[in-house]
């Protein structure tokens, strides 16, 4: 008798016409043979899916080409289908179930005809998690099924734990013909389900990223009384031994990886890693927030990464276990088949084909790498993972940070007054734009908890939500915000980041212990300059002091500028963040 499971695959195999159908163990025998599968048999416009990256300075690397259209999230092409547009809300993008189902029906009619659809069974979180969900995703290529082997926790004892059941979540998706006007991401956050065609690119076809671990996720959690956020979580260790653990939330590009795989400056102060993307937020036993990073691996911007910037993520990269890493539109030096990017440590190398396979030249003002080249590697490979990354229960939040990518207004720290002031600042925070979403560079972008792009309800009931969950949480976490990069005069920045944040998060920890007094602004609590450990860091005072600098024009500016954006929710913006926005303009 054919279960739930083996039914749902059957009806899909129907409709997009696979010539096989291959159930993944999630085996490291496996994964070398869908490799060889993506070097030897399948492409994409004409390149094979992988090829070998030199196995002696980067160990078990593998290089990826996607197709040249299909580099990035799609935005515009991601649509959240609850049964009513409001649920949806003005942050998505809106389409009626049934007109979803019947649109991708006709596209996927035969798409995966002359291919292997991969059924991958895979849980987010440590199956022994009473926070974990099971899923499953079938997709018609190797670079996905190898991916997700190395993002999620994929294997055989899934299916057994499904059973008979239907509560898991489903993924479909194929890459098409990466026409463009065929390229659509569904999600119907009622059936736990994600459709997607016409797209090979990470965030597009690992369904169990930002499609389900947000997307999806977050609905649930709102029904069930969690959060999924976009967030890291780190073990920030004293020189005394002592662990606080943060959950942080910085949009694309922002730092949000090399926080979370940080070298510390300070003597005796140590960074331990449980996750660099995805949190899920949930009240313990204890009545306490506690954490898991529902992902096993890192899918991080190569561009800017080096030895300079994030030495461990460059140590993860070379580590080479039993878990492939995998590098997509990148350059590569076709002297030494290794991959590069901008920023990569040393010379720029003699012989470069740039990310579309074609020789590069330095003359010609183009980037070598796509600027939202990406590395996949498995988190197990980090010199700096915490002991608590395999922890069921996850790790006790004491601190959550937000953050974003602002040359002007916002201070370096700032410490918000309570729990409904910090998700009033966070629903507030913006930050200026990167190459990871397609759409200008440089624009101030409103993205409240760096979650605009996936949160899979309306934000507004998620503001409220978050408002909720201060008050069932006992002792609720406190709320800071940071910006590494306000500028001077000159537009350097002022502050040098990195290695060096260790000292913002030094205050930090020392205020969650009540060590020290703040300075009170109209925005929040700022350090006193002597409570700030700055040895050794050359920044004239006139900097250090605009670093903390509250200007009220230009917040008055800011809190106009947050009026409007809010005002597309409507009614349904609690009035908690109503009250919160006319205190700070009184305050000002």
């Amino acid at each position: 008798m054919a279960t739930s499971l083996e039914k749902w695959v059957e009806k899909q195999a129907e409709l997009t016409k696979p010539d096989k159908i291959y159930w993944c163990d999630g085996s490291e025998k496996e994964a070398r043979k869908l490799i060889e599968i993506g070097i030897n048999e399948e492409k994409i416009n004409g390149n094979p899916i992988f090829s070998k990256l030199n196995q002696d300075n980067w160990p078990n690397a593998y290089y990826h080409r996607s197709h040249p259209t299909d580099v990035a999230r799609t935005e515009h092409l991601t649509f959240v289908c609850h049964p009513d547009k409001e649920t949806a809300g003005p942050n998505n993008n809106w389409m009626d179930p049934n007109e979803a189902k019947a649109k991708l029906t006709k596209l996927s009619d035969g798409c995966m005809r002359g291919r292997t659809m991969y059924v991958l069974p895979y849980t987010m979180g440590h199956p022994d998690s009473p926070y974990s969900k099971t899923c499953i995703q079938l997709t018609d290529v190797s670079y996905v099924a190898v991916s997700m082997r190395i993002m999620t926790r994929m294997g055989k004892k899934v299916i057994d734990k499904i059973g008979n059941s239907e509560n898991f979540v489903k993924g479909l998706h194929s890459v098409g013909d990466f026409d463009q006007n065929k390229r659509f991401v569904m999600h119907f956050p009622q059936e736990n389900f994600v459709w997607s065609i016409g797209s090979g690119y990470g965030g597009n076809a690992l369904l169990g990223k930002k499609c389900f671990s947000l997307r999806i996720a977050s609905y649930q959690g709102k029904k069930e009384g969690w959060l999924a956020e976009h967030m890291i979580i780190i073990g920030i260790e004293d020189p005394q031994g002592k662990i606080t653990y943060v959950a942080a939330a910085l949009p694309s590009a922002c730092g949000k990886t090399n926080l979370a795989l940080m070298q510390p400056s300070l003597p005796g102060y140590k960074i331990w890693v449980l996750g660099d993307d995805i949190a899920w937020l949930n009240i313990g036993e204890d009545g306490r927030l506690w954490a898991i990073n529902p992902e096993t691996g890192f899918f991080g911007v190569a561009p800017g990464t080096s030895m300079k910037t994030n030495p461990n993520m460059i140590r993860t990269l070379k580590a080479g276990t039993f878990f492939p890493t995998l590098f997509t539109n990148t350059a590569v030096d076709t002297d030494k088949i290794e991959p590069w990017w901008e920023g990569l440590d040393g010379e720029i190398p003699k012989n470069l084909t740039d990310w579309q396979g074609n020789k590069w030249d330095p003359v010609s003002g183009t980037k070598a790498a796509h600027p939202n080249s990406r590395f996949t590697v498995s988190i197990t490979q980090s010199p700096t993972i915490s002991k608590e990354y395999n922890n069921p229960k996850g790790v006790p939040i004491s601190a959550i940070i937000f953050g974003g990518k602002r040359s002007t207004t916002v201070p370096l720290i700032c410490e918000s007054f309570n729990w409904q002031h910090g998700v009033f600042s966070g629903a507030s925070m913006g930050s200026e734009t990167t190459a990871a979403a397609t759409s200008k560079v440089g624009v101030l972008r409103r993205d409240p908890m760096a979650m605009l792009p996936f949160c899979g309800y309306n934000m507004a009931d998620y503001f409220k939500h978050w408002l909720d969950m201060g008050k069932r949480i006992k002792n609720p976490p406190s709320i800071f915000f940071v910006n590494w990069f306000r500028t001077d005069d000159k537009g350097k920045f002022i502050w040098p980041g990195f290695g060096e944040n260790i000292r913002v998060l030094k205050w930090l920890i020392d205020r969650i212990n009540k060590k020290i007094s703040a300075k009170e602004t109209p925005i929040g609590l700022v350090p006193n300059l002597s409570d700030l450990n700055l040895e050794g860091l050359n920044i004239d005072k006139n900097n250090l002091e605009k670093l903390f600098e509250v200007d009220s024009q230009k917040w008055q500016e800011e809190t106009e500028d947050t009026k409007t954006f809010l005002e597309q929710f409507g009614d349904r913006m609690p009035k908690e963040i109503w009250n919160e926005l006319s205190a700070l303009k009184k305050r000002l």
